[in-house]
């Protein structure tokens, strides 16, 4: 049963070409196999979450990050009555527009465009990739994706004004999105805080006190873990913190939400869209220990020196290869050079780059600008 400000399949407003309904999955999961099934979300595997495959191959990459947010979001739909198939869809395709070399080659790439007048969003990029180069139905371009789910793509992390983006309108840019979009954001920030921590502490980065020290909710939990297994070594004594972090983070955000909504008088989903603000959201206490944590990683892991040479050669090679791209245009590929002729040829080589994985841009630098 769903509650009555979930979002219902069969209230979906449908897709751009209609289609005859499937026998067995409904209008969600069928957005869900798509996404799984896209070359987009196949190229996550050898995208970088915060450790390059050049540090090492042992940590996450945006593939595994977007399977634990997946995770977490089903969790989280299902306590609150919301609908799974869709918040699970969401999920996958939360990241799908990333760049290669995480954040650094977003930062390299959005400045990159800058200098031409134009910018780099993942969330946009994303519904581009959705919209117009997945080739994969005889039908239509791109994938056909459900409205809610497109609009999830745009709206779970951000709110976009109209005048800034009049292209979105469609997407109900005056509403709040569905509460199975919203809880997205949220599940990704309890995905990357643990899981950065995590693997920032496996690759030595991190040292257990400074993580006690600097993160208080995982203390809270490491004491309490010291009290169950006293004699447990150290790795084992993290790995149960770390459970108890993300447990008492997901619990947080299910009991919060389900308050906000209660005491809101949310009924239906319209009730969600007319909210002058989104009601996902931790408590007061739990939002405090959420941005301390992250400023901790800010700090600590994604600023540390030991990956400034890996963040300034992804920085390099983007720049180098959109530099030599807008001067030697017809060293695109064929279907690139082609779109140029319809499109700003800035943003049609910054589509080119922010498809490729880490391994083929590497190879790219190599063949164009390493002589």
């Amino acid at each position: 049963m769903l509650a009555g400000c979930a979002v219902h399949v069969e209230h979906s407003r449908g897709r751009r070409f209609p289609e005859p309904p499937h026998p067995y999955r409904n209008d969600f999961q069928r957005d869900r196999d798509r996404v799984i099934h896209s070359r987009a979300f196949r190229r996550l595997e050898a995208k970088t979450q915060v450790f390059t495959r050049r540090y090492s191959d042992h940590f996450r990459n945006r593939l595994t990050h977007t399977i634990e947010v997946s995770q977490i979001s089903r969790t989280i739909a299902g306590a609150l009555g919301l609908n799974v198939d869709l918040a699970e869809a969401l999920a996958l395709v939360h990241d799908i527009g990333h760049p290669p070399f995480g954040h650094a080659g977003e930062k390299a790439l959005d400045a990159a465009m800058r200098a031409q007048g134009l910018f780099f969003d993942h969330n946009l990029h994303a519904l581009r990739i959705v919209e117009d180069f997945e080739i994969r139905y005889a039908a239509f371009r791109g994938l056909n994706l459900t409205f809610e789910v497109r609009e999830g793509i745009i709206k779970h992390s951000k709110d976009y004004g109209i005048d800034e983006h009049p292209q979105l309108a469609q997407y109900l840019l005056n509403q709040r999105p569905p509460l199975e979009a919203q809880l997205i954001d949220l599940a990704d920030e309890i995905a990357y805080n643990t899981a950065d921590l995590d693997d920032g502490y496996e690759a030595h980065l991190l040292s257990l006190d400074e993580i006690r020290t600097g993160v208080p909710v995982f203390e809270r939990c490491y004491q309490q873990v010291g009290q169950i297994y006293p004699d447990a070594i150290d790795r084992l004594k993290f790995n149960e913190a770390l459970k108890g972090m993300l447990n008492c983070m997901v619990s947080d955000l299910i009991e919060n939400t389900r308050t906000r909504t209660q005491q809101t008088g949310m009924r239906t989903l319209e009730d969600v869209r007319q909210y002058p603000e989104r009601l996902a959201a931790f408590s007061t206490e739990v939002e405090a220990e959420r941005r301390a944590a992250k400023r901790f990683l800010y700090e600590n892991l994604y600023l540390s020196p030991t990956l400034e040479p890996e963040k300034d050669d992804a920085e390099r090679i983007v720049r180098e290869l959109f530099s030599f791209w807008m001067q030697k245009p017809g060293a695109l590929p064929p279907g690139y050079q082609q779109k140029a002729e319809e499109e700003a040829l800035p943003r049609v080589v910054c589509d080119y780059i922010a498809g490729m994985t880490d391994n083929f841009i590497y190879e790219q630098y190599e063949k164009y600008c390493s002589g």
